[in-house]
């Protein structure tokens, strides 16, 4: 069993073969100088000897010699670095060289990830590397390999650790506690985000306060005049605990990268965090997705479990390669929602026969409801459009990625014609530019 294990675990070093090439050179030299005969032999014995002693140190300490101890967050923020670190306490009586190879998902295909350092006797290193996920699902861990040499390097010893673990990969948490840091802080401003409170004429009452020019007579409180002496005023905030929908459209359309997230991806993790804003500002917040003809509605809610179903419902989300049925959408939300509500649409229209296919559903979804669509620039177009050209053949390019890019202005333009809202945004500045828009809407009491 002992000389099994010595042969699954023992692997030879650079240096040993280094130092065994040397010796075979100086025995090919030595056939013709016989002089050096002599000194191989020595060289050669003087090997085997150190070599014999290398073993002896890395294998006499058998049991817990390295005790190693891989540490992975709960679950995966997509599309944000999470921290993994792997914890390795050496109880060899010297210092050791400790290389560690872990088997990582698959995910990540990363073939050459390896954690070197020496490690003092009795000491305790840790090792620590980011992984960025860029796809929502289960990340399967593998054993972890380390792989132990003496000073001497001359051989290494393996330790193999089971350590096998599975980790789930939910949309960008991560930016959603950054949002709730910033916003406790009040520093929202500074990633461009603008809160906005304004007094006005809906249902809600906030508060009395008294009479100042410029004030609407018509919210004059009689009665907290005469309790006073003095004239009061009622005043009214927008009104809260309004419906309002993510509707994500998994379509073919929403496959396309742009910095290793897809579309439905940057849309999935833009709802999390809007759907956040929303229940802190006394909203109901829901979710629908469309696929084909598979319409999945969460119905709106601003109990404190409502988030959690969102990430879980937007946790399993896939694109489809179908083209979506916007029939089916709007007959769909017509159906479950029996209170008007605010649909942000998360799709990619990148034409204008593609978004006349859809226009009679949006018209209809904008007749019961407050429909904002949501469709993306092509950033990678607009860096060929800005580049200069040094040939015809660029010119060429530059024009059509012009007229792309015009084509999503125009298609914009068209959906305003027929009073539907909508938000041309990259990637990047999405979830962002979601929030300004709807803290623009209530401030202008549309919801």
């Amino acid at each position: 069993m002992f000389l099994k294990a010595l042969y699954r675990s023992l692997f030879f070093g650079n240096r040993f073969y280094l130092a065994l090439g040397v010796n075979v050179l100086l025995f090919i030299v030595s056939f013709f100088y016989p002089a050096l005969y002599t000194i191989a032999l020595l060289v050669f014995a003087a090997l085997m000897a150190l070599l014999l002693l290398d073993l002896t140190l890395l294998f006499i300490t058998r049991g817990n010699a390295l005790e190693l101890t891989r540490i992975t967050p709960v679950r995966f923020s997509n599309g944000d670095e999470n921290e993994v670190r792997i914890e390795v306490r050496s109880n060899f009586r010297f210092p050791v060289s400790v290389a560690i190879v872990d088997e990582l998902p698959f995910q990540f295909q990363l073939r050459d990830h390896l954690l070197k350092s020496w490690i003092k006797p009795g000491a305790e290193q840790v090792f620590t590397f980011s992984l960025r996920p860029l796809e929502r699902g289960i990340y399967q861990f593998g054993n972890t390999n380390a792989f132990v040499s003496s000073p001497f390097g001359l051989v290494k010893r393996r330790f193999i650790y089971e350590n096998e673990a599975q980790v789930k990969t939910y949309p960008s948490f991560l930016q959603l506690r950054n949002f709730e840091l910033l916003s406790y802080m009040n520093r929202l401003n500074e990633l461009g985000v603008h809160k906005k409170r304004t007094v006005g004429h809906s249902m809600e009452f906030d508060h009395i306060k008294e009479y100042t020019r410029g004030d609407d007579v018509r919210m004059l409180n009689w009665k907290a005049t005469a309790r006073r002496e003095n004239l009061m005023v009622n005043t009214y905030v927008e009104e809260r605990s309004q419906q309002v929908y993510c509707v994500i459209d998994k379509g073919r359309t929403m496959k396309m990268p742009f910095d290793g997230l897809t579309l439905l991806d940057y849309a999935i993790n833009s709802t999390l965090i809007f759907s956040n804003v929303a229940l802190q500002k006394g909203d109901k917040a829901g979710l629908a997705t469309i696929a084909a003809q598979q319409v999945d509605i969460l119905p709106a809610s601003n109990k404190k479990t409502q988030l959690d179903k969102v990430l879980e419902m937007l946790y399993a989300q896939e694109t489809q390669w179908e083209e979506s049925d916007y029939e089916k959408l709007s007959i769909s939300l017509r159906r479950a929602f029996n209170q008007r509500s605010l649909l942000i649409l998360f799709t990619n229209f990148e034409s204008m026969p593609g978004l006349q296919r859809q226009l009679p559903y949006l018209r209809k979804l904008a007749r019961y409801h407050l429909l904002l669509v949501v469709f993306f620039e092509n950033t990678a177009l607009k860096k060929v459009t800005e580049q200069q050209a040094s040939g015809v053949e660029e010119i060429y390019k530059q024009v059509i990625a012009q007229q792309f890019a015009y084509e999503k202005k125009l298609i914009a333009r068209e959906l305003s014609q027929y009073g539907i809202m909508s938000l041309l945004v990259t990637p990047q500045q999405l979830t962002i530019q979601v929030i300004n828009k709807y803290l623009e809407l209530k401030a202008r009491m549309l919801i």
